[in-house]
C-alpha cells in the first residue's frame, strides 16, 4: 500500500501481508524525504540554522525551533527573559492546537467524514492569521530565536487571541457533537489499533499515543521548560489505547492548550523579549548610528555568527506527536558540529505493526492516521 499520498512520492509504503482481509504483517518503508536538513544545519551559523530546522515538520515549526534554540541556549548558559518564555508558550500551544486540528480533519476524512475537515480548517486558518499578525508569516515564522523571540506582539494581537480562546471551547464542542456519538465513527475507531502501554513503552512511543494507553507522561509536567510550571493544566489520558482514545486525548489536549494560552496572555509579564547579551542578540537598530560597539557586535553576528562554548546538549520538549528533542554538539566555532533531532513520528511509526496485526485491512488507514497527521490524509 502506498506511497500513501499521491502528491508526495516515496514518503511511505506499507509492505503488507494479508490473509483475506486480515492483516498478518506489515513493514513500513519510510522513504527518504528528509532533504538532509541536519547536515544543512551543520553548515550554517547557529542563528541561520533556525529556518532550516523549522522545515522538518510543517505542522509543528514552533516546536522544532524551540527544541533547537533550547539546546543552543543550554550550551550558552543563557537565560531567556520571562516575557519571551510566555510568548513562546502561547505560540507553542497555538501550534499544538493547529497541528491537532489538521490531524482531526484529515483523520476523519480518511474514515469518510468530509465535513469535519472544513470545520477544523476554519479554526486552523484563525490560528495561522494570528501567526501572521505576530510574526509576518503564516508558516515557518522564525519567531523563536536563540535568546528569546524575534519581536514583541503587536498592538491588538492579545485581543484577537483572547477572542479565539473564548470561542475555541465551543468549536471543540461542535467537533465532539459531530463525532463522539456518530455510529459510523465509533465503529471505525472503537477497539481498533489498540496496543498496551507496556508495548508502546518498549518501542519508545510518546505523546498522545502513549497517553491514550493510560500513561500520563508529558514533558511539560515531568521536566518543565519555558515556564510551563507557572500554568495549571491537566494531562488527558485514555484507558484502552485504541483509536477512539487517541481521538479523545487529542480533543482533551486542545482544551488544555486553550487554558494554558488564556493563563499566559492574562499573566504576560512586562520586560524585554530578547536577551541583553550582545554576543548573542543583535543590538537595537537605533543604536547602530550612535554606538561603535553596537555596530561591531551587529557586524560580527551577521557575518560570523555567535561562538558557542564546546560541549553537547539534548533539549527535549513535548511536541504535538510526542517527545521532540534536539541534540547539538559544539566544537567552539560559530557553526554546530552536529545537529540531530529525535523526531517522534519516526519512533511512533515503529508500533504500527503491533497496532494493525490481526485486524482488518479496512482499519489500516484510520490507524495510520491516528498515529500522525503527516501519515494520514496530509503527508510528509
Amino acid at each position: 500500500m502506498g506511497p500513501h499520498h499521491p502528491a508526495t512520492h516515496g514518503v511511505l509504503r506499507l509492505l503488507t501481508t494479508l490473509e483475506g482481509e486480515v492483516v498478518r504483517d506489515v513493514k513500513p518503508i519510510i522513504g527518504y524525504l528528509h532533504t538532509g536538513i541536519e547536515k544543512t544545519a551543520e553548515d550554517k551559523a547557529y542563528w541561520k540554522a533556525i529556518p532550516v530546522v523549522e522545515r522538518m515538520d510543517y505542522l509543528a515549526y514552533y516546536f522544532n525551533a524551540q527544541a533547537y534554540c533550547g539546546a543552543v541556549e543550554d550550551l550558552l548558559d543563557l537565560d531567556v527573559p520571562k516575557r519571551a518564555q510566555y510568548l513562546r508558550v502561547i505560540h507553542l500551544e497555538l501550534n499544538r492546537i493547529m497541528s491537532h486540528l489538521v490531524w482531526l480533519g484529515t483523520t476523519a476524512l480518511d474514515i469518510g467524514a468530509m465535513s469535519i475537515l472544513w470545520y477544523a480548517f476554519r479554526e486552523r486558518e484563525t490560528i495561522l492569521d494570528l501567526f501572521e499578525y505576530s510574526s509576518g508569516q503564516r508558516m515557518h515564522t522564525r519567531f523563536i530565536q536563540i535568546g528569546g523571540v524575534a519581536d514583541d506582539i503587536p498592538a491588538g494581537w492579545a485581543d484577537k487571541l483572547l477572542r479565539f480562546v473564548e470561542e475555541m471551547p465551543r468549536r471543540l464542542d461542535q467537533y465532539e457533537a459531530m463525532l463522539s456519538k456518530n455510529e459510523i465513527f465509533l465503529q471505525r475507531m472503537k477497539d481498533t489499533g489498540a496496543v498496551s502501554a507496556e508495548k508502546l513503552q518498549e518501542w519508545g512511543v510518546t505523546g498522545p499515543l502513549l497517553r491514550a494507553a493510560g500513561v500520563p507522561w508529558d514533558l511539560r509536567k515531568a521536566t518543565p521548560y519555558s515556564s510551563y510550571d507557572d500554568f495549571d493544566f491537566k494531562i488527558p489520558v485514555g484507558t484502552t489505547g485504541d483509536n477512539y482514545d487517541r481521538y479523545a486525548v487529542r480533543i482533551g489536549e486542545m482544551r488544555e492548550s486553550v487554558k494554558i494560552i488564556h493563563q499566559a496572555i492574562e499573566g504576560l509579564p512586562e520586560g524585554p523579549v530578547m536577551t541583553g547579551d550582545r554576543k548573542v542578540a543583535l543590538p537595537p537598530r537605533h543604536e547602530l548610528a550612535t554606538s561603535m560597539e553596537a555596530l561591531i557586535h551587529h557586524f560580527k553576528l551577521v557575518t560570523e555568527g555567535m561562538r558557542v562554548p564546546e560541549g553537547e546538549s539534548y533539549y527535549p520538549i513535548e511536541g504535538p506527536r510526542g517527545e521532540l528533542g534536539c541534540f547539538v554538539r559544539s566544537d567552539g566555532s560559530s557553526k554546530p558540529a552536529r545537529v540531530h533531532m529525535r523526531d517522534p513520528s519516526f519512533i511512533n511509526l515503529q508500533a504500527y505493526g503491533d497496532m494493525v496485526r490481526g485486524g482488518y485491512i479496512a482499519d489500516m488507514i484510520a490507524t495510520l492516521a491516528c498515529i500522525d497527521p503527516l501519515l494520514g490524509g496530509i503527508d510528509r
